[in-house]
């Protein structure tokens, strides 16, 4: 009798003691405030239950065993936990979710040379990583060109017909007042700046971090429109292995490969691709509209680690192009074809840098770089060949305090140009710079952050530069901050520009650097964030930044008097860049949005004459929709607005729309994608042929719309 009750006890009770309620609180990590809205989803049962006005998700009973909970909420990084039912000595779990680092919170960003994440930090920083950067790198994976292009304010100057270099504008003013950087280091720049944008690779960047405005306190001569900084991927203890293979209609393959592993007192990283392209004309004037070329990239990368507060890496950066255009004829190696343009170049680069976290959290930095490129740019009846050997080095030290934060750093930066062909009037020249920086960071309170820099700048010539730069941040809320700021920036005298480029550096005089002085400038920025929540579902998130740049003396190219060749001079006056960018970022459920406007007033004023600053539309618009399961798949469209500009002629053209289309379906381990770039076959050929003059000797018109019209590629990516 006694054994039958019992079984009956068992029978009637187990179950509900096994079986309590539990409640799920999900709140935001920073504000401790509840998320209506979010998600709890069991997917072993095939559940989902959604958090109520309080972030109180109430499960209900569950039988006991073990769980995996996956916890989402819109512009949140999801996060999965593993549970055991019963719960020990609780019936409720509580969940701080963290907002995505796209929305700027939680963000070291590095090229503000500060431990602060970016939500602290007075600089405004633009970062383009996550699923954004995902989404790029499978769109054009061969290089960084679409992946700059569809920011505001930033676009993409090609500056040869045939072959396709390019450089990047900021804001409207010339790819020379912009510094490319890739972990910090200024590897690209000067001679190699024309082809830079082509051959670097997304596959390996683990982020962009893009600063528009003056840049020169912290990074020197030539960060006058602002800085691009390529951040790489670093080894952790989880191994990457990831393969990419990508093809096109018009002949271009694209193969590359990505390993990253972190050991006990070792790390290695190691990228390596293989590029290549035929020649394709798509406006059969027997002309390449985009040229052949055949590629290769290796870059690895050693860290050591001696103890948990030491890092030393050391690095390779190494590349190889053939990249030939012109006459289809002559491409086929047919010697009688015609008109071509090739360019041959090679870069080394060694990237080595020492960490050393010292008591009290201050951080020493030891950087240093060796860089060689040698470029062979050849036309039907011309030679231009270089090469460039450039080193940069740098001490910095971080001291951050309870309510500061200070930088102190030395750098040296050196670059040694040759012109290798033979010529009566060679383009060479040796450029150094000494500079010490400071920055102090000062928190005066939680909601008022001031940063203060100066930079002294001595060059090989005897050029002094002082170097202010002021920032502020105000925080009303969580939901509202203010930044501003400005600062001086300068640039030496350089023969490489987009006027040069665009020339191929023929019957160009050398700099007398007697005569032409440096280029200087001032800039300021404010800009207004906001973010707000409708419906306890939409989030919305907006930037209203506003920008101004003058630049005094700026350095043209203008024709010699009685003579067919060119010099480089200071003209007389200054070019000033003004404006505003609008960007508005929306996120519902697994559906996302962008929408930005820039509005750019370049205007050049020489000798007391106002002119239009050329191939600078004043209106561009940038939107995207997406639609994504996360891990599962990647849906998105976007359209591109270039409005009305001028050419130097004072030519107004017309304005143009280039519109995508995206997919990528995934798997655990592996996805295919595919991509309908530019599927209105939107091109400049379209309106006006590319030349005049003879297709032996064409001249070429400006570019100020896409070339290589319609591209459909698609491919896959392997992760093991």
């Amino acid at each position: 009798m006694k054994l039958l009750l019992l079984a009956l006890f068992s029978i009637l009770f187990t179950p509900a003691l096994a079986q309590n309620p539990i409640a799920v609180f999900v709140k935001d990590s920073v504000s401790g405030k509840g998320l209506a809205g979010a998600t709890v989803e069991i997917k072993a049962l095939n559940k989902r239950f959604s958090a109520d006005a309080n972030g109180l998700a109430n499960i209900g009973e569950l039988p006991i065993g073990k769980y995996l909970l996956e916890i989402r909420f819109a512009g949140y990084q999801t996060h999965n936990d593993s549970i055991a039912i019963p719960l020990v000595n609780a019936n409720s779990l509580t969940y701080l979710l963290v907002q995505e680092a796209e929305d700027l919170e939680e963000v070291v960003i590095t090229s503000t040379r500060s431990s602060r994440s970016i939500a602290n930090i007075p600089t405004r920083v633009e970062t383009i990583i996550g699923e954004e950067l995902d989404e790029k790198s499978v769109m054009q994976p061969g290089n960084i060109r679409m992946l700059l292009t569809e920011s505001t304010g930033i676009q993409t100057q090609q500056t040869s017909q045939v072959s396709g270099n390019a450089s990047i504008r900021i804001q409207g003013l010339d790819g020379k007042y912009t510094q490319l950087l890739q972990d910090g280091f200024p590897l690209y720049s000067g001679f190699s700046s024309g082809l830079s944008i082509l051959q670097i690779p997304p596959l390996n960047l683990k982020r962009v971090e893009v600063i528009k405005g003056s840049s020169s306190t912290l990074y020197g001569g030539g960060a006058i429109a602002g800085l691009v900084n390529l951040i790489t991927k670093e080894p952790s203890d989880e191994r990457e292995i990831s393969f990419l293979v990508n093809g096109n209609q018009t002949g271009a393959v694209d193969l590359s490969s990505f390993y990253s592993q972190r050991f006990n007192k070792t790390g290695l990283t190691v990228y390596t691709a293989g590029n290549s392209q035929k020649a394709f004309d798509n406006n059969k004037d027997a002309l390449s509209d985009i040229p052949k070329f055949n590629r290769i990239t290796f870059n690895p990368k050693f860290f050591y680690y001696p103890n948990p507060k030491t890092t030393l890496s050391i690095g390779l950066i190494s590349g190889f192009e053939n990249r030939i255009g012109g006459n289809l004829k002559r491409i086929e190696d047919d010697l009688t074809g015609g008109f071509f343009e090739r360019n041959r170049s090679s870069r080394y680069s060694t990237q080595t840098k020492f960490e050393k976290r010292l008591e009290g959290d201050k951080i020493f930095t030891a950087k240093n770089s060796l860089g060689y490129f040698n470029r062979n740019l050849s036309r039907s009846n011309y030679i231009f060949e270089g090469r460039q050997l450039a080193t940069f080095t740098e001490l910095n030290y971080l001291i951050p305090l309870e309510k500061s934060e200070w930088n102190l750093g030395a750098n040296y930066v050196s670059d040694d140009f040759k012109q290798l062909n033979e010529t009566s009037a060679k383009l060479n020249y040796q450029n150094s710079v000494f500079g010490l920086f400071a920055q102090n960071s000062y928190s005066f309170t939680d909601k008022i952050i001031v940063e203060a820099g100066m930079r002294m700048d001595v060059t090989n010539r005897n050029d002094v530069f002082i170097l202010p730069r002021l920032s502020s941040l105000f925080k009303f809320n969580s939901d509202l901050s203010v930044r501003i700021g400005g600062g001086l920036g300068y640039k030496t005298p350089g023969v490489f520009s987009e006027e040069t480029e665009e020339r191929a550096f023929q019957d160009i005089d050398p700099i007398d650097f007697e005569q032409v002085k440096p280029e200087r400038s001032y800039g300021l920025n404010g800009d207004i964030n906001y973010r707000i929540t409708f419906w306890d579902k939409l989030i919305v998130s907006a930037n209203q930044l506003f920008f101004y740049t003058r630049l005094q003396d700026p350095i043209v190219l203008r024709p010699n008097l009685n003579s067919t060749r060119f010099s480089l001079n200071n003209a007389s006056g200054y070019l000033s860049s003004k404006g505003f960018e609008t960007n508005i970022r929306l996120r519902y459920s697994d559906f996302s949005g962008y929408f930005g406007y820039t509005f750019i007033d370049a205007e050049r004023n020489f000798n007391g004459t106002g002119s239009v600053n050329p191939l600078t539309a004043k209106s561009r618009v940038n939107a995207n929709i997406m639609y994504e399961i996360e891990d599962k798949l990647r849906i998105a469209y976007e359209a591109f607005y270039t409005g009305r500009q001028y050419l130097s002629s004072g030519e107004r053209v017309r304005d143009f729309w280039v519109m995508g289309f995206s997919a990528e379906r995934k798997f655990e381990k592996f996805s295919i994608f595919f991509n309908l770039e530019n599927f209105l076959d939107t091109r400049q050929t379209r309106w006006q042929p590319s030349y005049s003059g003879s297709l032996s000797e064409p001249d070429f018109f400006e570019i100020y719309t896409p070339t290589d019209g319609f591209i459909f590629n698609g491919g896959f990516k392997l992760k093991l």
